[in-house]
């Protein structure tokens, strides 16, 4: 059983990181169409989140690192991610 969920997980979290890849390269690519900062911060901001699923999965499979503390550093980047995104639709 736990085999199967970590599988599960694991399945999941390469499909939300390949969505994140995708998403953080068209903003980027929106950013040297049009030059605006917007973009520029939306681009940083999709990566920070995208970075964030990332680390979660290499330091939970990798680091041998407890599943809480791991979660707590994928919403820090998460939270930072959002924040850049929410400066980007402020200015």
């Amino acid at each position: 059983m736990v085999a199967t969920t970590t599988a599960v997980l694991i399945g999941v979290r390469l499909l939300v990181l390949a969505l994140g890849i995708l998403i953080t390269y068209y903003s980027f690519e929106a950013y040297r169409r049009t030059g605006t900062y917007y973009m520029r911060n939306a681009a940083a901001g999709f990566g920070i989140i995208t970075l964030g699923v990332f680390i979660e999965g290499v330091l939970f499979e990798f680091g041998g690192l407890d599943l809480a503390l791991v979660h707590i550093i994928e919403s820090v980047a998460i939270g930072l991610g959002f924040v850049v995104l929410l400066v980007s639709l402020r200015r």
